[in-house]
């Protein structure tokens, strides 16, 4: 029976790590596609960000989908401000994560307020980051607006998540 036990374990843990990694995949993917604005552009792995630290009920598998999927989606397409990606998505990431599965499954009113805050990381720390990197808050207050209105469509797998089988979104990645 001890047996069993561990090879569901070891299959559960194989199972986390091909998720984690399907979901990094998708955010180095999602890195290369920019909707141009001035000042920039913006790029989709917001998304795939929100979605998997909605689903992924581990906060380190979390960090490693938007901080680790993020630098390097930037080391490959974009590498100036990839250790801001790093660290903004990697916390925006964790904190989703942690609020959206308070209690023990996942609640839409976590998610959402996972999302919220999420959102407001993402925009202070890259705000803070052009700052930082082109030496210049103007540059910073140029892409603001931008980014503000391109939150409510990373804020789509809040609601998405709420219409999925809990088994699904809790279930998917247990810990042992």
């Amino acid at each position: 029976m001890e047996h069993i036990e561990r090879n569901a374990q070891k299959s559960n843990a194989t199972l986390a790590i091909c998720i984690t990694a399907l979901f990094m995949a998708l955010n180095i993917m999602m890195s290369s596609f920019g909707l141009p604005v001035p000042g920039g552009h913006l790029y989709l792995n917001d998304v795939i960000i929100c979605t998997a630290a909605i689903l992924l009920d581990n906060p380190k598998a979390a960090f490693i989908v938007g901080g680790v999927g993020a630098f390097l989606g930037d080391l490959f397409f974009y590498p100036t401000p990839m250790f801001v990606s790093l660290v903004t998505h990697g916390i925006q990431a964790v904190v989703i994560c942690l609020l959206a599965h308070r209690g023990g499954k996942v609640s839409f009113n976590g998610a959402a307020l996972g999302v919220i805050l999420g959102a407001v990381i993402m925009v202070v720390g890259y705000s803070l980051g052009r700052a930082f990197i082109y030496s210049t808050p103007h540059y910073a207050y140029i892409k603001l607006p931008y980014q503000i209105l391109y939150l409510r469509l990373s804020a789509a797998p809040t609601w998405a998540a709420d219409k999925l089988p809990q088994y699904f979104v809790v279930k998917i990645i247990a810990r042992p």
